[in-house]
């Protein structure tokens, strides 16, 4: 990021503060700016850590864990297949992207550029800087050590003592070549947190403080380093905790990985402290971050899945220490296990709403897995107290074997209306062979002021048909690539919904950062999924010299199989619109004279607009301006089809009505 380019962001970023923040943020810096001069001052990274530990207090808590979960033996085999690769430096990061991490592994090293990042204090490093450190995401999800548990868990199905010895190895470079505040994992503290929860786990797997990993005068030692490491990254995250604007995923991801590390190894005089701080902002931030319906906050289908899994650790944690959480907490991870069930169709798709990075809290199961389902998963047997047969689910109440939480039995499964989070489902067959679920987006922008993880995509829609995607969200692609792709996966046009005078609903001030925020009102509220009938619209072109106001209205009759949808805009000019409708990849799209057809693997959809002067076209994998683009997972995309209606318009609505059929 060049001068003026940072600059701007600044400035953007200062508009997006309360004068209580900015007054934080200044704070925050001076504490930055001592933290350099200490640890420029340590003679050496164990030392100073050591010196900060002070007397010493209760050792670290072990629940006794012995063996593996019952697995099967190809289960075994693949996990021990993994461990193999893993220890040739063959890691799977993101969803399922196998990388090179190298033997031993250089920690600081993006695997994919292969830059390093310095060894120099992390606050003075500009994560942002590809030449100075690649591409941050990669480093971090390396250092997540998402893997290194996988290695715990083939010495608990085989007790061969030689994946304790690559455990000691893959631990023993890592505190060698990341200090406390030296470098850049230590420049966030959301990454300090998810390591912690990694750390924990594989400490419970190898079987805590009797393992035979600290055999011995290096085991011995390797205790000690790990411990200091431990504590200093409590530290860092207590000094440093996401508040304010960013006080999103961060912030839960840092109190959850404080609650377990201080809860796991209540070891030094801060402990107490630091267990209650963050159990008791864990109970706030759940209630915050989730509506009272289930959904997510942010806007962002990844990130409720991303902040139900702390949510869920530290709250299986806690029951393992006998440090329970409130009925009211897990309520809120019980409803939003409702919604995640709700939208998700027969074969398991959830829209790709807002963003995503695959980031996983833990990856006990085989890499590429199903998260949501996972999570499910967990639900199911920890508010249900059923068995569960999810190797991930095994793995983690082996890991965390807590008695289960006092949770509301009367809680429902499944629903269609979710008007405090912004989300209104309608279609007919639910759960059943030929079920057509779509989901319609009225709810915010995002979550506070810069609303970082949501999408311009206000009064879009999704449809699924038969457990195939049809209306798709695009997804997200990359953060850090090039700006345009960045701007156009979280932009209108990559969405199903209309655009404007070429402009997005939402006005951008960064990657991460939102200005203006389209918002939406529900004007008429659906009685039924299946006889929907719903009205509302957005303020986003407000903002114009001539104000435009988007209406959008939407039916669906169940009897005939028929969808509806009339766009029109309210403004004293003639605007030029686009109305954009984004197709899965695997479907056949022909366009006709008035609309088109698709056809999928057991149904068919005919789509018909009628409006005044309608230019219909059919785009796919354009990339000046990009157009026709589906993103599967963090750094995948590819061609797909969108149709683009557009016309100059003031007055005359576009309707477009979608008949389905089955086959």
């Amino acid at each position: 990021m060049n001068a003026t380019v940072r600059m701007v962001w600044w400035v953007n970023r200062l508009r997006c503060m309360s004068v209580a923040e900015i007054g934080y943020r200044v704070r925050r810096m001076a504490r930055t700016k001592m933290a350099r001069g200490a640890a420029l001052r340590a003679v050496s990274p164990t030392t100073a850590s050591s010196a900060a530990a002070a007397a010493p207090m209760p050792r670290a808590r072990s629940f006794h864990v012995r063996g593996a979960p019952a697995l099967s033996p190809a289960q075994v085999d693949a996990l021990l297949a993994e461990a193999d690769r893993i220890c040739a430096g063959h890691v799977v990061l993101f969803a399922d992207r196998s990388f090179d991490v190298g033997v031993p592994t250089v920690w600081n090293r993006d695997p994919d550029s292969g830059v390093t990042g310095p060894a120099v204090f992390a606050g003075d490093i500009a994560i942002d800087n590809p030449e100075l450190v690649g591409d941050i995401k990669h480093v971090w999800e390396l250092n997540r050590h998402l893997h290194l548990v996988r290695l715990a868990q083939a010495w608990s199905v085989s007790g061969d003592v030689r994946w304790l010895h690559a455990l000691e190895q893959q631990l023993r470079s890592w505190l060698d070549q990341c200090p406390p505040l030296n470098g850049p994992n230590w420049t966030s503290p959301m990454e300090l947190g998810i390591r912690l929860i990694n750390w924990a786990l594989l400490w419970q797997l190898v079987g805590g403080e009797a393992s035979t990993l600290f055999a011995g005068e290096s085991g011995q030692r390797l205790r000690t380093d790990w411990l200091d490491s431990i504590h200093a990254h409590c530290r860092t995250i207590s000094r440093n905790l996401s508040r304010h604007s960013s006080a999103n995923n961060h912030l839960i991801g840092e109190l959850a990985g404080l609650f377990v590390a201080s809860s796991v190894w209540p070891c030094w005089k801060a402990s107490g402290a630091w267990m209650e701080q963050a159990r008791r902002e864990l109970e706030q931030q759940a209630r915050l971050q989730y509506s009272l319906d289930g959904v997510n906050r942010e806007q962002a289908f990844g990130y409720h899945v991303f902040s139900a899994e702390f949510l869920f650790v530290a709250g299986l944690v806690g029951q393992s220490c006998d440090v329970a959480f409130s009925r009211t907490y897990w309520s809120v991870l019980q409803r939003a296990l409702r919604f995640l069930r709700s939208v998700r169709d027969i074969n398991g798709h959830v829209p790709n709403v807002g963003d995503s990075d695959d980031g996983s809290v833990f990856r006990l199961a085989v890499a590429g897995s199903d998260r949501a389902a996972q999570l499910l998963a967990l639900g199911e047997t920890v508010f249900g107290g059923q068995p569960s047969d999810h190797p991930g689910v095994r793995w983690l109440l082996h890991a965390l074997p807590g008695k289960r939480p006092d949770a509301d039995p009367h809680e429902s499964d499944t629903g269609w209306s979710f008007p405090d989070g912004g989300y209104l489902l309608f279609g007919s067959h639910f759960g059943e062979e030929n079920e057509i679920k779509g989901m319609l987006d009225c709810g915010p922008l995002g979550y506070l002021g810069i609303a970082a993880h949501g999408h311009a995509d206000a009064l879009s829609m999704t449809l699924s048909v038969a457990g195939e995607q049809v209306l798709i969200d695009p997804g997200t692609y990359s953060y850090w690539q090039e700006q345009k792709w960045r701007d156009y996966f979280r932009g209108t046009s990559a969405h199903n919904t209309v655009r404007v005078d070429g402009r997005d609903q939402s006005v951008s001030g960064g990657r991460f950062m939102w200005l203006r925020k389209a918002r939406a009102t529900i004007e008429r509220m659906p009685a039924s999924p299946h006889e929907f009938d719903f009205r509302g619209s957005h303020d986003g072109y407000t903002r114009f010299a001539d104000p435009v106001r988007h209406l959008r209205s939407v039916r669906y009759d169940a009897a005939s199989s028929t969808l509806v949808v009339r766009d029109e805009v309210a403004a004293k000019k003639a605007h030029p619109l686009e109305l954009f409708w984004h197709f899965a990849p695997e479907l056949n799209v022909r366009l006709t004279s008035t609309g088109l057809h698709v056809r999928g693997k057991r149904f068919a959809l005919q789509m018909h607009a009628t409006g005044a002067d309608l230019k219909l076209e059919l785009v796919r994998g354009a990339e000046n301006p990009p157009l026709g683009w589906y993103s599967r997972g963090y750094e995948s995309k590819e061609p797909s089809d969108v149709l683009r209606i557009s016309t100059v318009s003031s007055a005359v609505p576009v309707e477009c009505r979608f008949t389905i059929t089955f086959f």
